[in-house]
């Protein structure tokens, strides 16, 4: 792209002022944190903190040495936000990108919250960049007028004569320049936010968006100097383990400790309403105390009796139910009056099992409880969450939480919203300790201990014409509740529309006229939580692999039977893009010998992605995936490169998700333990990725999970093209693809 190294003066017309969005107030509301960030070092940040500096909003500080501090209100997880949400700030604001220091924002909603997440401070769902998109651009654009009219005022020129180069005021018909760190010696910042208009992003002629800078978390997490919480010493600190109840509700009833105490570094055992604390002098004496805990359960608990096997009996029989009342998310149109009027009508029903996030870094977290407060460590997607859940567990107000926000080995949906109860435990254990705690999940812990994706039933209806095109739509979902027991509050405000576990039934590019999607979910007992790509990982499965199935019965090419569906939209011409391009990447139409090739699409809330998988089977009905192709239009990439390899990490992740990974549910507890009985991908079940990033000026939309979804669809539709089997339950098991060719009376070759 053409990078321009000037920016135009500022538009010095009538000023105004904003009103009614957060975070756009000029007024400083917090104090700045220290300034002991990813990219400083101690001797460097402990100059700056005695330089002199002028803050220009929430988000912005100029010292007078011409360091530039950004505000980064994101967790970083390994997505790249850290770096990512500051290039927005400074390309507007035209930063001398060299001379920026980034810090973690500390929690607030009000000041830090993302918009697209009712103003919280959450990091999820893709949807950091989209998000805060605007309002970055905005907040930058504002502190360049800041800079800007206070060069104008020192030279006693028109604002409009003033204009920026990277980190510099200038004022071209003088020649004269002002650095912007000179000018943080004299600025006069303004009450409130001047409104300054940011062009369009379709016109937009960004400097720093749009090219590959370094991820600044990179370096430390090469060299080790990163910080975890995991990572995290502090004087006087003792270490706690947990043993959780085996489900939700079933406390513990009686507990024998006798065996625990009698470990030699056992400092003390903490009865809890879910569990038994252990706290001991080092971490191994803990765990070992916590697996010679004997307690007996509740046996009122909801998951008691409960399996997968059972869960798919009674989810089949409501999928089927006509008479079973669901919860619409999607109504266009009357899509039972149109299946009815019909010429053709198919109906599929698909499955998924209970998935398990699989983050590299067990949930662990420090506190240190006081008589004045606490001060907790730990690695979050939401801070203002983890805050109010200690103060919370504590009884005491949030204002004396001290938070210090560590980097995240991996989220996943894991790390978020009431899914903190790792650090609650940290807190619990060093209240009844009286000194720092550091409690630690094993992996046993974080697999038994879960909150999985739920178990799913789909089944879709769909009514056609005599011409082929689909003209009605009819997708019903039956899962475990996941909004209802993960934030209550918010699933009483949707009144009952569970937007985890309903995301990804819309079909938003797809020119059909009549659609519902409705939702029956269930309260199994079981623990839920959002897992990357949310429902749109099973949702979406269900639709790919059911417009697959159309297409063969109606002898149609599955890409041009895709094509042929799509809306006269420009989103859906985006989408047509996808797919051909794809297909021409991949070499669609060409046979293979003894392999297959699948395809799948996605509109994921805007981001267009297609994808393609290239696969054969072995004799024991394992698939090996050789190659899988990917086109992603995600709209303005800010970090080009980042969102390939994002991309790939959605990919890889997805490909677990559709060959191997699986929860089983035993009398109402995990069955699995680690990853010997847990199998992720390895290394050498990798195939060749192939990536194409499509840049159009569209808003940017999400990146960080979009290809997920793809996966299991594209596997499933390549295997039946191999075999003309179809695979409706995920992940696609060998010994469940052995079965359905057996039912089939097919053969591997």
């Amino acid at each position: 792209m053409k990078i321009n190294t000037a920016k135009k003066p500022v538009n010095a017309g009538r000023r105004r002022f904003m009103v009614g969005t957060a975070g756009l107030t000029f007024g400083v509301a917090v104090a700045t944190p220290g300034l002991q960030h990813l990219m400083a070092g101690a001797a460097e940040a402990a100059a700056m903190n005695n330089a002199g500096s002028v803050r220009l909003n929430n988000w912005v500080t100029v010292f007078t040495d011409g360091t530039v501090a950004i505000m980064s209100p994101a967790a970083e997880m390994g997505q790249g936000s850290l770096t990512a949400l500051p290039v927005i700030v400074a390309d507007e604001m035209d930063a001398d990108w060299s001379r920026v220091r980034i810090i973690a924002a500390p929690p607030n909603d009000k000041l830090y919250g993302n918009p697209a997440f009712r103003f919280l401070q959450y990091t999820a769902g893709s949807a950091t960049i989209t998000g805060y998109f605007n309002n970055l651009r905005q907040f930058g654009a504002q502190v360049r007028y800041v800079l800007l009219d206070n060069a104008a005022q020192r030279w006693g020129v028109p604002l409009a004569e003033v204009a920026s180069e990277p980190g510099y005021a200038v004022h071209p018909r003088s020649g004269r320049r002002l650095s912007y760190g000179e000018i943080a010696a004299f600025a006069k910042v303004p009450a409130q936010a001047p409104e300054v208009t940011v062009e369009p992003v379709a016109k937009a002629q960004f400097r720093l968006i749009g090219r590959d800078l370094p991820r600044v978390d990179v370096a430390g997490k090469v060299n080790g100097s990163a910080q975890y919480s995991i990572d995290v010493q502090v004087p006087g600190m003792v270490y706690g383990a947990i043993l959780r109840e085996p489900m939700e509700g079933a406390a513990p009833e009686k507990i024998d400790d006798r065996e625990a105490r009698a470990i030699d570094g056992v400092l003390q055992i903490v009865p809890l309403k879910f569990g038994v604390g252990v706290i001991a002098q080092n971490p191994w004496a803990a765990f070992k105390a916590k697996k010679a805990l004997k307690v007996s359960w509740s046996r009122k608990a909801t998951g008691w009796g409960f399996s997968n096997d059972k869960g798919y009996v009674q989810f089949a029989a409501l999928a089927k139910d006509p008479n079973a009342k669901g919860v619409a998310w999607e109504t266009e149109g009357d899509a039972a009056g149109a299946i009815a009027k019909a010429a053709t009508v198919f109906e599929g029903e698909y499955r998924a099992d209970y998935a398990y996030h699989a983050q590299m870094e067990p949930l662990n977290s420090v506190a240190a409880v006081t008589a004045d407060g606490c001060e907790i460590w730990c690695g979050t997607q939401s801070q203002t969450v983890a805050v109010t859940a200690a103060a919370q567990a504590l009884g005491i107000p949030e204002a004396k939480v001290k938070f210090n926000g560590m980097l995240l080995g991996g989220g996943f949906g894991r790390r978020g919203n009431r899914d903190v109860e790792f650090i609650v435990d940290s807190v619990l254990m060093s209240k009844a300790a009286g000194k720092p705690v550091k409690v630690i999940w094993t992996r046993e812990d974080d697999v038994h201990n879960g909150r999985f994706r739920p178990l799913y039933v789909n089944r879709i209806r769909a009514g056609l014409d005599s011409q082929g095109k689909i003209v009605a739509w009819h997708h019903r979902v039956v899962s475990d509740r996941v909004l209802a027991f993960m934030d209550p509050v918010r699933y009483k405000e949707s009144k009952g529309r569970d937007n985890i576990a309903m995301r990804g039934t819309e079909l938003p590019t797809y020119d059909i006229a009549h659609r519902l999607a409705e939702g029956l979910q269930q309260d199994t007992g079981m623990r839920t939580a959002p897992l990357r790509a949310i429902g749109v990982g099973q949702n979406s499965f269900a639709n790919e692999v059911f417009i697959d199935e159309v297409a063969a019965k109606l002898g149609v090419d599955p890409v041009e039977f895709r094509i042929r569906q799509l809306a006269g939209t420009p989103r859906a011409q985006r989408a047509k893009q996808a797919i051909e391009e794809v297909a021409r990447m991949a070499g669609w139409g060409r046979k293979r010998q003894g392999r297959g090739l699948g395809m799948a699409y996605l509109d994921y809330s805007g981001t267009q992605v297609a994808g393609i998988a290239e696969v054969s089977l072995a004799k024991n009905g394992s698939i090996r995936v050789h190659d899988f192709w990917c086109v992603i239009d995600a709209g303005v990439a800010v970090q080009p490169d980042n969102i390939i390899a994002q991309t790939e990490s959605s990919i890889v992740y997805g490909l677990g998700l559709a060959l191997t990974e699986r929860i089983d549910i035993v009398d109402g507890a995990v069955k699995q333990s680690n990853f010997f009985d847990y199998h992720v991908p390895r290394m050498r079940d990798i195939p060749n990725i192939h990536i194409k990033l499509v840049q159009t000026r569209n808003h940017p939309t999400g990146a960080g999970q979009m290809a997920t979804p793809l996966v299991p669809s594209a596997i499933a539709n390549a295997l039946y093209q191999l075999t003309g089997v179809r695979l409706r339950q995920q992940p696609l098991l060998p010994e469940r693809v052995l079965h359905a060719m057996a039912e089939a009376g097919v053969s591997i070759a």
